[in-house]
């Protein structure tokens, strides 16, 4: 890889795939000298293409030119590009170099890599993470898995920090990047149809995010995590280890103790302590992400006071637990990032009262077993939006009295609010993806809040 970066020449560089990561990752390897091409088999958005054409950078869509591709020296493949691609296999055969986009940014920068993996939790907590960091004054970006790319970040800011969240998607393609603190907060089954549906494939891919770490590096683990758990010692690290919990205390990491106390203590470090009721995100699924945060916080050494003051005052993320409005007694939450079952069981889990639940999109082949208790407890009326809940309709009938299908986001949050009593919340946390009535996720939690606008 040092080869590389100094022995450029005008190598013949494509880019595969021109969403976030790959126009930031052509943007890069043009500013590094190297001849870009980008190539995506499907239509470019127009957003990604204004960028293209402002940097001059050719591209193609609709299809993808194999003796151009095939032709070059590096392929950069973007992360949603699976490897069983026929293109990705191609270029195998080749014998053409691939790297991610964040291996290659991780070449032209000598800022520490904070990586954040997991099945849940990991945009909440890398975004509290990089939030923690900037407000002790660290110069720090956020990137990866969320907002700008992290190459294109390289190309035009130089930051002593990276928080990056990682999924297991780019976690694939890693090969030599080292990272300086992982964080793997939980693995749970996602994706499956990308991993041939073997839950063992899918965690080695989440475990790939420590196999470079030396003995300078931290390795932050949820010891409260089975299938963590499980394989822990299957994947060594020589890096220290800091787990956290909320079963018990620890010698080291970060625990909750009798008092309802997070307690972090790091090596060399005074230990943290701070009440669970004062932190800005509540449920317990949230203490687990700040005591990752806080671990992290700690190693780099930030003041006590810093990091209670910022854990008390930080605000979630869009459509992830994201408060949109009270009317009428009721209370509006987009979680449309939820796009899987365990996220759906986190996002009920805190729910102070009763919940009238809006669910449904594509099914990913979701087990919806682990929602029926809560359903049953919490869920006053399921809402079903997409096309297909046939499912849904047979994995809750027996649990929740109320079960409407609604044919667009409109009519989903005028039902629930019809349905909702006053203290109720009306919960949009699908468990689904959304690309059978929306452009992505987004999409769906933004037509979500304007719907509840316009009651």
């Amino acid at each position: 890889m040092e080869e590389l970066r100094n022995n450029i020449d005008k190598q013949k560089l494509v880019v595969l795939g021109a969403g976030e990561s790959g126009v930031g990752a052509a943007i890069l390897a043009q500013r590094k000298g190297y001849d870009v091409f980008v190539s995506d088999y499907g239509a470019i958005p127009l957003a990604f293409k204004a960028r293209l054409n402002e940097y001059k950078i050719p591209y193609e869509e609709d299809g993808h030119n194999e003796l151009v591709i095939l032709g070059s020296q590096i392929v950069i493949k973007s992360p949603g590009i699976p490897q069983t691609a026929p293109i990705v296999k191609k270029v195998k055969e080749a014998e053409i170099d691939i790297l991610s986009e964040i291996e290659f940014a991780s070449q032209y920068t000598d800022a520490q890599l904070i990586c954040i993996t997991g099945s849940n939790g990991k945009s909440t907590t890398a975004t509290l993470t990089w939030f923690i960091l900037r407000q002790a004054g660290l110069n720090v970006g956020l990137a990866g898995n969320i907002g700008k790319s992290f190459a294109e970040q390289v190309a035009h800011e130089k930051h002593d920090y990276y928080v990056l969240e990682i999924s297991s998607f780019m976690l694939d393609d890693i090969k030599q990047m080292k990272i300086d603190i992982a964080v793997l907060l939980n693995i749970t089954p996602d994706h499956l149809d990308r991993y041939d549906y073997k839950m063992e494939n899918y965690a080695k891919s989440k475990f790939k995010i420590i196999q470079n770490q030396d003995q300078g590096g931290v390795f932050i683990f949820n010891q409260d995590d089975e299938e963590i758990m499980k394989r822990l010692d299957s994947y060594t690290t020589p890096a220290q280890k800091y787990p956290f919990t909320q079963q018990g205390e620890l010698v080291e990491g970060a625990y909750v103790d009798m008092d309802h106390n997070i307690v972090i203590k790091v090596l060399n470090q005074d230990t943290f302590d701070m009440s669970i009721n004062e932190l800005a995100l509540q449920g317990k699924h949230n203490v687990y992400n700040n005591m990752a945060s806080g671990i992290v916080a700690k190693v780099l050494e930030l003041r006590n006071e810093s990091i209670r003051e910022s854990m008390g005052e930080y605000q979630n993320i869009a459509h992830r637990l994201e408060h949109v409005s009270q009317i009428g007694g009721v209370n509006f939450i987009n979680d449309s990032k939820a796009t899987n079952v365990n996220s759906v069981w986190y996002a009920l889990e805190s729910m102070p009262g009763d919940v009238v639940l809006i669910m449904g999109g594509v099914d990913k082949g979701n087990d919806y077993h682990i929602l029926k208790d809560l359903v049953r407890t919490k869920v006053r009326a399921i809402v079903c939006i997409g096309e297909d809940n046939q499912r849904i309709h047979e994995a809750f009938s027996d649990d929740t009295e109320i079960m409407v299908n609604t044919a667009n986001m409109q009519d989903a949050v005028s039902m629930a609010y019809h349905l909702a009593k006053k203290g109720d919340t009306v919960l949009l946390s699908p468990a689904c993806a959304s690309f059978d009535l929306f452009k992505n996720y987004e999409d769906r939690g933004d037509q979500f809040k304007s719907a509840v606008r316009d009651l």
